[in-house]
């Protein structure tokens, strides 16, 4: 099981700690089918060969931290498209060990992350945008239970519970660890000051300022412009290590499956997120390897200036 004293948590005490981007856009550039509702977890079931090669593609470009395809696997989900309870079980686990075995071929030292996706995630139609599924805390808490369960006995690093719209739905992840000795970050994907579902910041990250399972708050698939904002508000309730990662700003239209992107990419202030506390710092959607190298090399060099993504 993951603890909350591991090396990933001393590692941020000291320095940034670079994170992987986005998943599906490397899939799919890789040729993958993301269609179906599964999105990357179809590819996981389908061909675990093209996760590890992802994952090995962001491991080349200087990536330390490697997340999980289990993002978008639910049991409901999954029973939906044929996949019993143990076969959801094994594609949990399997997805730690593809990144776990990319990782132990980076040529450097590499965690894995597990990612644990918010129920808005299984449902396939851009609910992680908008929180407010309907349900309540202890209904979340049922969902995200078994999910974690398993990712924290295929030993990951760390569990990334992120892409969370709902303070709400951070209560009740927040219960599922609590006791575990479980390491995990906390992160919201956030539309200005608030949460997506409306709340507003400060009261979202204080949640997990006392929780001793999170090493690590902040945000991520958001607009590059509203994470310094986020990154203060965090700051503001707590003194833990925060985390960036960001999407390029296109913003997503679940109707049409797909991306509208902005005019031109959005500069990154890495040092002003530095200050702010940020020490686990990466890309989300349609950030790809290319965007990662880059950054790999703007942090390596002291990141005083303003990042932009250009690949």
């Amino acid at each position: 099981m993951p603890r909350a004293s591991g090396p990933l948590a001393e590692a941020l005490a000291d320095r940034v700690v670079l994170l992987d981007g986005g998943l599906s856009n490397q899939l799919a550039d890789q040729g993958c089918d993301l269609t179906g509702g599964l999105w990357s977890g179809r590819v996981l079931a389908e061909r675990p060969d093209q996760v590890e090669a992802a994952h090995s593609a962001y491991a080349r470009a200087g990536a330390e931290v490697l997340i999980t395809a289990s993002y978008q696997v639910g049991y409901e989900a999954f029973a939906a498209h044929g996949h019993d309870r143990a076969e959801t079980t094994a594609l949990l686990h399997r997805s730690v060990a593809l990144a776990a075995r990319a990782a132990g071929a980076a040529g450097h030292e590499v965690w894995v992350a597990a990612s644990v996706g918010p129920y808005g995630a299984v449902l396939a139609d851009g609910s992680e945008y908008r929180g407010r599924y309907g349900l309540s805390v202890r209904e979340l808490s049922a969902f995200h239970r078994p999910r974690i369960e398993a990712l924290l006995a295929a030993g990951a690093d760390v569990l990334a519970l992120e892409t969370v719209p709902d303070a709400e739905e951070a209560e009740a992840l927040l219960g599922v660890l609590a006791g575990t000795g479980a390491a995990a970050w906390l992160s919201y994907t956030v539309a200005g000051a608030r949460t997506r579902a409306g709340q507003p910041l400060a009261e979202a990250f204080a949640l997990a300022a006392e929780a001793p399972e999170v090493i690590a708050v902040g945000v991520n698939c958001c607009d590059p412009a509203d994470v310094l904002p986020a990154l203060e508000a965090a700051s503001s309730v707590t003194s833990k290590p925060l985390v960036a990662y960001p999407n390029d700003g296109s913003v997503w239209e679940a109707a049409t499956a797909t991306w509208h992107a902005p005019p031109a990419p959005a500069p990154w202030p890495l040092e002003a997120w530095r200050r702010a506390g940020a020490r686990l710092i990466g890309g989300c959607c349609r950030i790809g390897p290319a965007g990662i190298a880059d950054l790999a090399a703007e942090v390596s060099r002291g990141g005083t200036g303003h990042w932009r993504q250009r690949g």
